[in-house]
């Protein structure tokens, strides 16, 4: 893993010093805001200039410099510039269509990966990209807006003065904390899928509706998306424990065991979730099949019912010699034995629950 660190340091000093153009959508204003902390010491604040965020490159403490919007190239590349980010780390920062990865530089290790959460009052899942850039003694985190799942980080930052583990430890520990925290939310993520999931299962038994099997695939592409954000992400986290990085110190390790445990949890608990999806959908084709074969039988017990005195009808329109043709009471006799039949039909039908 070394020998890849120094082959990648060798690719940046190959490499121009400039990142290829993207195309960047207009989005909200860029918001940075650093917390800077030891285990006596903590400054949080948000900060107006990127530049103001400079200093904390070479202090001894460790700083958390979080920035919400990546759409401004300007910032990005002014904070590249200062912290010595290979024009691969920026391309990849502003391009949030970025699988979860993990990749080692020489002096900094660059970590993507997706986050998922509902927002306070709504039910429309949101996922964006998160990049975080480890370095010896300060974490970069990239968002794509505002709003995140980082919040106990921050609490446990602000409240484990010269006690709390947080504090104590150093910047790799503090990129652990944003993993963990982002894999944890896969959790209430998949709790908020399955409670939608309930009433599906008993509409499509109840009342399967064309709406209803619209629901269905929505969830399954979600299933899917989630499923596609956990998968590497187990390895990208697999390679974190695997690496031989000055940067991931040995009391850290212990931890990302514990994210790969949750990962892989994650991942059974989204295969048990496709199945009951799948299973749903099965559920539906049965509903369905089972509505068009009541209306088949009704239509068909009419078919029968009326067929009869029809065929009655239809022997006697005939001009051929019949029996009663030439009694008075022939029509009367003609409908009784229609009725008759009739009802005859009926009887047989309902005997065999077909009515």
């Amino acid at each position: 893993m070394a020998e890849k660190g120094k082959e990648v340091a060798q690719v940046v000093d190959r490499t121009p010093r400039t990142a290829p153009p993207i195309e960047i959508p207009n989005r909200e204003k860029v918001r940075i805001t650093v917390i800077d902390y030891d285990e006596a010491h903590l400054e949080e604040r948000q900060v107006e200039e990127v530049e103001e965020c400079f200093p904390f490159k070479d202090k001894p403490t460790i700083s958390w410099i979080n920035i919400d919007g990546v759409y401004d190239m300007g910032v990005v590349e002014k904070i590249g510039k200062h912290f010595d980010l290979h024009p691969f780390v920026l391309e990849a920062v502003v391009d949030t269509q970025q699988r979860p990865k993990r990749e080692d530089f020489e002096h900094y290790m660059y970590i993507t990966l997706k986050m998922l959460y509902y927002p306070p009052q709504s039910d429309e899942m949101v996922t964006e990209q998160v990049s975080i850039i480890l370095a010896s003694n300060y974490v970069i985190s990239f968002q794509e807006r505002p709003g995140d799942v980082f919040d106990g980080v921050r609490e446990r930052i602000r409240l484990q003065k010269g006690r709390g583990r947080i504090r104590k430890m150093g910047s790799d520990y503090l990129a652990y904390a944003l993993i963990d925290a982002i894999v944890h939310n896969y959790f209430v993520v998949l709790e908020r899928l399955g409670e939608s999931l309930e009433p599906l299962e008993e509409k499509v038994v109840e009342d399967p509706q064309i709406e209803v099997i619209r629901s269905i695939q929505e969830l399954k592409r979600k299933m899917v998306f989630l499923r596609s954000s956990v998968w590497p992400l187990r390895e990208a986290i697999s390679a974190l424990q695997r690496t031989e990085s000055a940067l991931i110190k040995k009391p850290t390790m212990l931890y990302l065991r514990d994210v790969y445990d949750d990962t892989t949890q994650v991942i059974d608990s989204i295969e048990a979730m496709r199945y009951l999806i799948a299973g749903t959908l099965e559920v539906y084709v049965s509903s369905i099949s089972n509505k068009l074969n009541e209306v088949v039988k009704i239509l068909t017990s009419v078919t029968i019912i009326v067929m009869l005195p029809t065929l009655i009808a239809s022997i006697y329109g005939m001009n051929v010699p019949l029996p009663f043709q030439h009694s008075p009471h022939a029509f009367a006799i003609t409908m009784l034995a229609s009725f008759a039949l009739a009802i005859f039909a009926v009887v047989i039908l309902r005997k065999r629950r077909w009515l």
